[in-house]
């Protein structure tokens, strides 16, 4: 019982730290991806071990929901597929996991956000540096400072404490506060007026950073703007006059009535 004592005060005293330093930290971070993500900007999430839990955990809450139903957005977390980590982790090294899928994944102006108790993981040391150079956001939720991933970092958020487990606790608690600032602040958004009046207030004052604009992404041939824009009803393919079905997919080929199926 003196164990269990001691684990609760250590999560309770790291909680008065994250509520008293850290709540405008997380609260930014979700306005920001609040105004990211609904216009087709990406989050990159990483982890070893347990942080790579708690990294899924967000992706899931993005992708599905957290407390209200609203569009899925698109979140990966990048150890989360097996046959690409395998391939890097055997031709090109452990410290090369998350640096090559961030190079594949990652756009100007996405979020990367990397979660580690220590903050001297390599191959998310490798990711952050990558990141940064592609023009991705970097964020980095570690223990205590200082440390090489929240120096590497644009942005940190630091757990005061020398236990991995209260650190990855009050990492989720902080990972759970994100979510309810998106989600408050995407309802705003979605319940703002079309001409822009009126955007509602958010869960904490302060102004959106807007995604930086990215650079024109060739696509087959085409020069597509950053964020992609979303098909209109008038870009989908045509369809025949008799069916639901693309002109270009005609029905495939039926015989007469008079002869069977082979």
């Amino acid at each position: 019982m003196r164990a269990a004592h001691a684990h609760c005060q250590a999560l309770q005293d790291a909680l008065v730290s994250l509520r008293e330093h850290g709540l405008e930290q997380v609260a930014q971070w979700g306005r920001h991806l609040a105004a990211t993500l609904p216009v087709g900007g990406r989050l990159l999430a990483a982890g070893n071990g347990g942080s790579a839990a708690q990294a899924q955990h967000l992706t899931a809450e993005l992708v599905g929901r957290y407390q209200r139903e609203r569009p899925a957005y698109s979140a990966i977390a990048l150890h989360a597929d097996t046959s690409s980590l395998t391939a890097i982790g055997n031709d090109y090294g452990f410290e090369e996991l998350y640096a090559r899928q961030v190079a594949a994944h990652g756009r100007p102006g996405d979020v990367l956000l990397l979660m580690s108790t220590s903050g001297r993981s390599p191959n998310l040391l490798a990711a952050a540096d990558t990141g940064r150079a592609a023009g991705l956001r970097v964020w980095a939720m570690t223990g205590p400072r200082p440390n090489p991933l929240a120096f590497r970092a644009d942005e940190a958020l630091c757990i005061g404490s020398g236990s991995t487990a209260t650190v990855q606790e009050s990492h989720l608690v902080a990972l759970h506060l994100l979510c309810e600032t998106f989600d408050h602040e995407s309802r705003a958004s979605e319940d703002a007026p079309l001409d822009g009046a009126g955007a509602g207030d958010g869960a904490l004052d302060g102004a959106v950073d807007a995604p930086p604009a990215g650079p024109v992404v060739p696509v087959d041939g085409a020069a597509v703007p950053y964020p992609y824009p979303s098909p209109s009803r008038s870009q989908a393919a045509p369809t025949s006059p008799s069916t639901d079905r693309p002109a270009d997919h005609p029905p495939p080929d039926r015989p007469p009535p008079d002869r069977p199926f082979p």
